[in-house]
C-alpha cells in the first residue's frame, strides 16, 4: 500500500530526528513519494540537505519562504499528502497539534492537511509519562491519529525508560496500515507460524526446516487491514517482526502451540494455521544427554496431535485456513487435506521448487478453497502472497456483529 503514495515527513528537533533520515530512506524504498518539513529545532539536528538527497525532493522548511508562498506552499504541501507522518514528535510540537495550533510550517500543514496523520513521539520518559503529554496524545488519537507508541530503553539524556523513538520498521508498518483499507476491523485473527521441536535429550530436538516468514507476514498483513491479531511462534530467527499490536505468544513444541492454539481459538473469526508442527515426537525425552555409543540409535516416535483436523471439527462458522508444504503431487495432497480437514482456504506450494521453499523470502503457492476453485501465483515475495492470502480470507470472513458458532472444542492431549 505505500507504494505508489504520497507521503510528508515531518522532522522535529530530538536527538532522535537522525533517524528520520533513515525513515525517508526506507519509505522512498518502499515505493513512496517522500517530501520532508523540517522545524527550525529539527535543522539543528539534521540538514534539509541531508533529506534532499534521499527523497529527491526539495525540503520545506519556513513558513514565509517568499518563493514557496508565492504557490501558497503550505496548502498545496497538505493538499499533496495521502500521509502526514510526523517522527520524531516532540512533546512541544504534540501539544500544539492537540491545541489546534499553527505557527510554523509543519503545524500549519497539519492543520490543513486532510491526509491520515501518523505520529511517533520521542522524548525523555519523565516527559512521555507527565499527563499533559498523555491527554495530547489521547486528545490525537480520538481525533483520527494514529500514535505509533515509543519503545522503552536507554535515552541520550542517560535516562532508561520508554521515549525512545519507535523501530523505524514500526513507524512504516504504521503507515502501511493507515494506508490500508480496514477490512478486517474488529475481527480476531489467530495465525500460527514456524516450526515446532521435539526434545530427543536436553541437548537434541527434532524439528523441521520452517523459517516462520510466511506466517509473520500473513500477521502483519491482517494486522494492517485492522484486524486483532493473536500470533502463535515457534522458534524462529531474532530477524523476524511483527508491529507491537500483534500479541506474540511463543512456544516450541507441539504440544505447546496445540494448548495455545485452543485457548485463544473461542474469540477468532479466522484461524490461519501456517506453522509447521511435527508431526512425530518421541515417545520419551531421556533425562540426560545421549552419549555416543554403538553405531545406530533407535527413537520411537509416537503421533503428535493433529490440530488443523481438531480446530476443523469444532469451526462451525470461522475460517480455517491451513497450508501444505509439499514435494510431490501437491495440488492432489492439498486437496486431500483441504476436504478432510474442513478448511475454507488452503495454500499449497511445492518446497522442492526454486524460490519457494524454507528460509527464503519469496514463495509460489497454489490457493484451493472449499467450492474447487484454483488459483496459481507466480513467484511473489512472501510479504506479497500473504496480502493476497489475507484478501482471500476478508471475502470469507464472518461479520463482526454475528456471532461465531463453534462445536465441542477438547483440550485434553490425545
Amino acid at each position: 500500500m505505500i507504494s505508489g503514495s504520497k507521503i510528508l515527513l515531518g522532522v522535529c528537533g530530538g536527538i532522535a530526528a537522525y533517524k528520520a533520515a533513515e525513515l525517508a530512506r526506507r519509505l522512498k524504498r518502499a515505493g513512496a513519494d517522500v517530501r520532508a518539513i523540517l522545524t527550525a529545532s529539527g535543522q539543528r539536528f539534521v540538514t534539509p540537505l541531508t533529506f534532499q538527497a534521499l527523497t529527491q525532493n526539495p525540503v520545506s522548511t519556513d513558513l514565509f519562504d517568499t518563493g514557496q508562498e508565492q504557490q501558497i506552499g503550505h496548502i498545496d504541501l497538505a493538499d499533496w499528502a495521502d500521509v502526514f507522518v510526523i517522527a520524531p514528535a516532540t512533546a512541544n510540537v504534540i501539544a500544539r497539534l492537540a491545541a489546534g495550533m499553527a505557527d510554523n510550517l509543519l503545524t500549519t500543514v497539519a492543520l490543513a492537511t486532510r491526509a491520515r496523520l501518523v505520529i511517533a513521539p520521542a522524548m525523555n520518559v519523565h516527559m512521555f509519562r507527565h499527563p499533559a503529554v498523555r491527554r495530547n496524545l489521547d486528545q490525537l488519537r480520538e481525533a483520527g491519529a494514529h500514535i505509533v507508541d515509543p519503545t522503552e530503553g536507554e535515552m541520550a539524556c542517560g535516562h532508561v525508560g520508554e521515549g525512545r523513538l519507535a523501530e523505524i520498521e514500526d513507524i512504516v508498518e504504521g503507515v502501511a496500515r493507515v494506508l490500508t483499507p480496514p477490512a478486517l476491523s474488529g475481527v480476531s485473527v489467530l495465525v500460527t507460524a514456524g516450526p515446532t521441536t521435539e526434545p530427543v535429550d536436553p541437548v537434541r530436538v527434532l524439528s523441521n526446516r520452517s523459517s516462520g516468514k510466511m506466517g509473520y507476514a500473513i500477521a502483519r498483513a491482517a494486522w494492517r487491514r485492522g484486524a486483532t491479531v493473536v500470533l502463535v511462534s515457534g522458534p524462529v530467527g531474532e530477524s523476524l517482526w511483527v508491529p507491537r499490536g500483534v500479541e506474540v505468544v511463543r512456544v516450541e513444541t507441539a504440544s505447546e502451540m496445540r494448548r495455545a492454539v485452543l485457548e485463544r481459538f473461542p474469540k477468532a473469526a479466522a484461524v490461519v494455521m501456517a506453522a509447521a508442527v511435527s508431526d512425530y515426537r518421541p515417545r520419551q525425552c531421556a533425562p540426560a544427554k545421549i552419549k555416543k555409543g554403538k553405531a545406530s540409535l533407535a527413537i520411537d516416535l509416537v503421533r503428535t496431535t493433529d490440530i488443523l483436523s481438531e480446530l476443523g471439527r469444532a469451526k462451525g462458522s470461522r475460517v480455517l485456513v491451513g497450508f501444505a508444504a509439499e514435494t510431490e503431487r501437491v495440488v492432489e495432497h492439498a486437496r486431500e487435506k483441504l476436504r478432510g480437514k474442513k478448511l475454507d482456504l488452503i495454500v499449497a506450494n511445492d518446497v522442492t521448487a526454486e524460490g519457494a521453499g524454507f528460509s527464503v523470502d519469496t514463495n509460489r503457492v497454489t490457493i484451493l478453497d472449499r467450492e474447487g476453485g484454483e488459483e496459481d501465483l507466480p513467484l511473489l515475495s512472501k510479504d506479497e502472497t500473504a496480502d493476497i492470502i489475507v484478501d482471500r480470507l476478508c471475502r470469507l470472513i464472518t461479520p463482526p456483529s454475528a456471532p461465531h458458532k463453534a462445536g465441542s472444542l477438547s483440550r485434553r492431549e490425545t
